[in-house]
């Protein structure tokens, strides 16, 4: 899975926020805010990272249980996938 073309992080008044660039504005609605872990598994998908490396990268970084962390990825991956930011 990897964030679509079009599609970048930027950190705006501290906060971490999703945009479209160019034409991919028509098919964003909204705004995607993102927290610290949705940050670390972006940039894990900008690279093109499976959802193993992703629960792997949260279980790494963060205390939690491999089931909380792979819950939380397929989470994140839904809200994306309705955002149309990845491509799967």
């Amino acid at each position: 899975m990897k964030i679509k073309d079009g599609y970048v992080l930027r950190e705006v008044a501290g906060n971490w926020i999703v945009l479209p660039l160019a034409s991919e504005t028509v098919n964003f609605s909204g705004m995607l805010t993102l927290n610290n872990s949705g940050v670390v598994l972006w940039r894990l998908l900008e690279q093109g990272a499976s959802k193993d490396r992703l629960v792997k990268a949260l279980t790494d970084e963060y205390e939690v249980s491999l089931e909380q962390a792979a819950s939380d990825v397929d989470s994140f991956i839904n809200k994306l996938i309705n955002t149309g930011c990845v491509e799967e």
